[in-house]
């Protein structure tokens, strides 16, 4: 009997939690009905690489990895040659969904704040069909004690998205890996898991559906991919993959498959666009959230870079940023100018004519056609990643030209010839030059809160 009365307990409680989530969806749809978008509202969709600094792709000087479909996005589309990001996956995540600096919300590793506006309600309060899938994060899920809705699966819907496919929404990474046998929870369901299965799949399949069943409105689809993320195992186009004992050996020598198949799915989402006939409607874009993986040495035709993740040199913050929309008159292009995080916001608010709450500078003019239009000259990074002495090590705030950086504890290098940053220029004295630039950009960090000394 007592296990009779657990059951029923059980099955009632799922029935509550089922109803409480569609009932959510149904609100959203209501609430959308309400709202009149035009015929020439284009659609958007944002992919976001993990852990993909600029090095490792062709269309930016890579020599060894083949990505035909970035390469005809560059070819065809808008290069930005100087996009920002954070160092770090959550720091970048908070930052490009909402666009604020990390001073203002950036409250844990791994957690987005419930009461936070992002770039998915903007697109769903003027009549976008949103969605989203890959990697999640935000839960708070290593701070349980502080985070109260840390196990609340509905977030995705709160947070501005009314559908999604997400690894480690409510389980711990220790619970179930994202490649192999992942562990994907897709609206309010946790996917049954097998081996054969692999995650990125998974997402690919839930995006070409949702384009599917949305092409005839507008839709956004933020897919923030768990590739190239380590651990770097096989992909099902690797012969290891063959043997299933063989999915998650971490080799390095992996990194190269795993960029061309998320290539292979950005050419999946161009063809079902091209499918449905929609691609002249759809602006397609291809960043990444921060540098490499450190022990990925990337050869280029400037020679072997180094991946930077963590840290806040050019290559843990300097990522890729394609914009392509088929048949635009608006390019192809390269363009030279600083993009930061905080600005794909704003230029989402300029698209959908909303105001712009946050912190970034819309560069819709570029994406338009304007290859001279000059959004910011600096860009400003506050990076306090609360993740570990070895990361936290790197905890600072600069700000940086296209030339030169300046941090808030008076390193000033000059990029072009110090990437890595070894000489600090005021350790050998300023040109006339260089004092004029140097005080351009304190001038731009005192606009900002200090950073506050570690405790």
């Amino acid at each position: 009997m007592e296990g009779l009365n657990k059951e029923i307990q059980m099955r009632i409680w799922r029935s509550a939690y089922v109803n409480v989530f569609i009932a959510t969806v149904m609100i959203i749809l209501l609430s959308r009905c309400s709202v009149e978008t035009t015929s020439n509202s284009p659609n958007v969709i944002l992919i976001m690489a993990d852990d993909m600094g600029k090095e490792t792709l062709p269309s930016y000087g890579n020599i060894q990895n083949k990505t035909p479909y970035l390469d005809r996005m560059a070819n065809h589309g808008i290069l930005f040659k100087n996009c920002i990001s954070q160092p770090l996956c959550t720091p970048s995540r908070v930052k490009i969904m909402t666009g604020k600096y990390n001073y203002r919300n950036y409250e844990y590793f791994g957690y987005l704040g419930g009461s936070e506006k992002t770039f998915g309600h903007l697109f769903r309060e003027n009549g976008y069909a949103t969605g989203i899938a890959g990697k999640w994060q935000l839960n708070g899920l290593a701070y349980q004690e502080e985070v109260i809705d840390w196990k609340d699966s509905t977030r995705p819907i709160q947070l501005g998205f009314d559908e999604y496919s997400l690894w480690q929404l409510t389980k711990l990474r220790r619970e179930g890996e994202r490649f192999s046998n992942p562990l994907i929870e897709q609206n309010g369901e946790i996917l049954e898991r097998d081996s054969s299965l692999y995650g990125p799949d998974i997402f690919a399949d839930f995006i070409l559906d949702f384009i599917d069943r949305k092409h005839e409105e507008p839709f956004f689809v933020y897919y923030p991919m768990v590739l190239v993320h380590d651990p770097f195992v096989p992909t099902p186009d690797s012969e290891a993959w063959q043997d299933e004992d063989r999915r998650y050996e971490n080799d390095t020598t992996y990194f190269k498959d795993m960029v061309a198949y998320t290539d292979q799915i950005v050419g999946r989402i161009l063809d079902k666009l091209e499918q449905h006939n929609i691609a002249e409607e759809t602006i397609v874009i291809f960043t990444g959230d921060n540098g490499t993986h450190p022990s990925i040495y990337s050869e280029t035709d400037s020679g072997i870079i180094r991946g930077g993740k963590g840290n806040t040199t050019n290559a843990g913050t300097h990522v890729p940023l394609i914009i392509y929309r088929k048949g635009s008159e608006a390019s192809p292009f390269e363009y030279e100018g600083m993009i930061e995080f905080g600005d794909f916001y704003a230029t989402f608010a300029e698209l959908l004519g909303a105001e712009n709450t946050a912190d970034g500078k819309s560069f819709l003019k570029v994406i338009e056609g304007d290859s001279t239009f000059e959004s910011r000259k600096t860009a400003f990074v506050h990076y306090d990643p609360k993740w570990g002495k070895n990361v936290n090590r790197y905890r600072s705030q600069f700000v940086r030209d296209l030339q030169y950086k300046l941090y808030s504890d008076d390193r000033f290098y000059f990029l072009e010839e110090d990437p890595l940053e070894e000489q600090n220029l005021l350790d050998r004295g300023l040109s006339l030059q260089q004092r004029t630039v140097y005080d351009k950009l304190r001038d731009a960090l005192e606009k900002h809160p200090t950073l506050l000394p570690l405790e």
